[in-house]
This record gives structure tokens, C-alpha cells and sequence, in this order.
């Protein structure tokens, strides 16, 4: 078994990674830590996890070395505490946005300057349908934003056979209310959470910065890329919904698109195409996916406007994040790409 911890284990995507890595067939848990309730048991936290565990929280100022090192800590404490974190773990796999964008200068447009800039190069991006060669023996790996995520899924097939404009799509993104994390503040206060359309960021969020970053990859060296991305709070705990407006450079046909889809993701263990024409459930829906890997992907191609949408759907705390850094983790150590990943998703729920 290969020994693998967990830095900062108190929040939604540590208590994703506790409930993945339990029933893992090859890895096997050493520490989880939380300063606050170090000494604590872990379902104190995580109350879904009693019984399942004797495990309690560990102080991150007694972790011991292991094989493998999940960072799940808030945004910029990776980066600041690297020099000590390093020597504690052969791979590391983190779930912050601190290693994702390999550019310094993209990395402080979003984010601000970032305090070891060299090592931006040094992490791979963790999203297997994109990046899988890469991820397999990789030593670090930064797990992809959510919303980046689903958005990235949806346009990979249509950005690499070259049937969109590069320069003009738009994004639409609904998430729900775990995507903040477990923090509190006074945006996810009940009263003010509960019942909300809410477009929070219309303009300039983060993670668009990664789906630009990973489509240029497949485009033709030069091309302008350029995506719109506006995100919205919805009344959901779980989810990321997209709807993707691209437009063709020349016709194109549903069954052209279904030949393009087919061809990219036929083969991938957790990306699934939505084939429905008819019913509550032909669109990618969110609810269905919770618990789950997967990314469901549908389009439709509008006959009036020359424009294709792209629907996509995930669980933001699993194939937006903890399901995709054990997917990577898996990937790195050489195991089955979906061990500890096979769960299918509730219906109805």
C-alpha cells in the first residue's frame, strides 16, 4: 500500500479526499491534519465518515513524510510554506490554485505576484482528458479549478478539430454554494444564500485563465484565444452547470459534432455524452453527477444564429476537484485510472 496524507483536512475537498482514498484499494491513509481541531476525530468534521475511520486530525506541525502529499490548503499557504513542505513527500498533488497557470505573468494578473515563481513550471495541470500523458510519473500536479474544469471538458473536442472561432466563446457558469468552501462569510449566509440567481463574478473570474491556458494547447501556434466567462451562485450545494456559446468557422451539423465527441471522449472512463432528445434529463444535469468523476457533455446547434451550445455538467468537489486529484494520483503512481472512482450517482436524489 502507498501511504498518502493530507494537508488541511477539515474542509469540503479534504473531506472528499478522506471519503475517496477510504475506500481506495491501493492507497492507504497516514495523516490528515487540521490545526483547529487537531486531536479531534475526523468525523467531527466530516459526519458522513462515522464509522468508517478512527483517524483524528493531526497538527500540520507534526506531519511525517509519506509517499504521496495532497495539498488541499487555502489558496497562497502552498506556495508560501513550500521549502518545508517539499522534503516530506515524493509526489504532491494539489488542489489550490497556486501551481495551475504555468506563466508568472498570468499567474499576478489573476491572482496577484506569486511568492516563488519558479516553480509555477514544476506542476503539471491535473485534468486527465487534457493532460493525461503528462500527469502519468509526474512528481507534482495541481488538480484544475471547477469551474475550469467543466468549461475545459466541454470545448476540448471543438478547439482541437478547429471547428470554432478561438477568439469569440462565451461562458456561462452556475455554481453551487460549496464552490466558496467551508468558510463562512456574509455572502454564504442563508438568509442571503438561500434562494439565489446571483452573477457574482460577470467579468474577470480566475479560472478562466486555465481554460485559456489549456486551449492554446490545441490550437494552431499564434491563434487568439480569447474566453467570456461569467459565473452565477444558484441555490445549490453541489454542482458547476455550463452552457457554452461557440461559433463555427464554417456549417456545421449536430451529426458532425456527434462525430467529434464521440471521437474525443469515447473512450474516457469519466467523461459521458448526453444522447437524450427528449425527457427532463437530455441536458447535463448536476444533481445527478453528485458524489460522482463524471462530466456529462450535451450540445445543440442553433439552425438561426450559427452558434453551437455546449451543456456540461460536474460535481464541483469531486471531478472539480478531490475526484480528479485522486484520478491524477492514481495516474502518477501507475494504478487503474479509476480506482476508488467508480461510484455512479444517485436517482432520483
Amino acid at each position: 500500500m502507498t501511504r498518502v496524507s493530507i494537508l488541511g483536512g477539515s474542509g469540503y475537498g479534504g473531506g472528499e479526499l478522506l471519503r475517496l482514498l477510504l475506500g481506495h484499494p491501493h492507497a492507504e491513509i497516514g495523516q490528515v491534519t487540521s490545526r483547529r481541531l487537531a486531536g479531534k476525530p475526523i468525523a467531527r468534521a466530516h459526519p458522513n465518515l462515522r464509522g468508517r475511520t478512527d483517524l483524528r486530525f493531526a497538527d500540520p506541525d507534526d506531519l511525517d513524510p509519506c509517499n504521496l502529499l495532497f495539498l488541499a490548503l487555502p489558496h497562497g499557504a502552498a506556495s508560501e510554506r513550500w521549502d518545508e513542505l517539499e522534503p516530506l513527500a515524493e509526489r504532491f498533488v494539489d488542489l489550490s490554485a497556486d501551481f495551475r497557470l504555468d506563466d508568472a505573468e498570468r499567474y499576478a494578473a489573476h491572482y496577484g505576484p506569486h511568492p516563488r515563481p519558479e516553480l509555477l513550471e514544476t506542476f503539471v495541470y491535473g485534468l486527465a482528458e487534457a493532460n493525461r500523458d503528462a500527469i502519468r510519473g509526474a512528481a507534482r500536479v495541481a488538480a484544475g479549478g471547477c469551474n475550469a474544469t467543466v468549461s475545459i471538458l466541454a470545448l476540448l473536442p471543438l478547439y482541437e478539430a478547429g471547428l470554432v472561432d478561438p477568439s469569440r466563446t462565451v461562458l456561462d457558469v452556475k455554481g453551487g454554494a460549496s464552490e466558496g468552501g467551508a468558510e463562512v462569510d456574509t455572502g454564504s449566509h442563508h438568509p442571503v444564500r438561500r434562494g439565489v440567481v446571483r452573477p457574482y463574478r460577470p467579468t474577470g473570474h480566475r479560472h478562466a485563465a486555465e481554460i485559456g491556458q489549456m486551449l492554446r494547447r490545441v490550437v494552431p501556434e499564434g491563434s487568439d484565444v480569447r474566453v467570456h466567462m461569467s459565473v452565477t451562485a444558484v441555490e445549490l450545494v453541489r454542482g458547476a452547470a455550463l452552457l457554452a456559446h461557440a461559433f463555427p468557422t464554417d456549417v456545421v451539423t449536430e451529426r458532425d459534432l456527434w462525430k467529434v465527441y464521440r471521437a474525443r471522449y469515447g473512450g474516457e472512463p469519466f467523461v459521458r455524452l448526453v444522447a437524450e432528445r427528449s425527457g427532463p434529463y437530455r441536458f447535463p444535469e448536476p444533481k445527478l453527477l453528485a458524489g460522482t468523476n463524471y462530466c456529462d457533455v450535451g450540445f445543440e446547434v442553433d439552425p438561426e444564429g450559427g452558434r453551437i451550445v455546449v451543456a456540461a455538467a460536474i460535481d464541483n468537489l469531486m471531478k472539480g476537484s478531490a475526484g480528479q486529484a485522486v484520478q491524477a494520483m492514481n495516474l502518477m503512481m501507475g494504478w487503474d485510472e479509476t480506482a476508488g472512482l467508480g461510484f455512479s450517482g444517485l436517482h432520483p436524489c
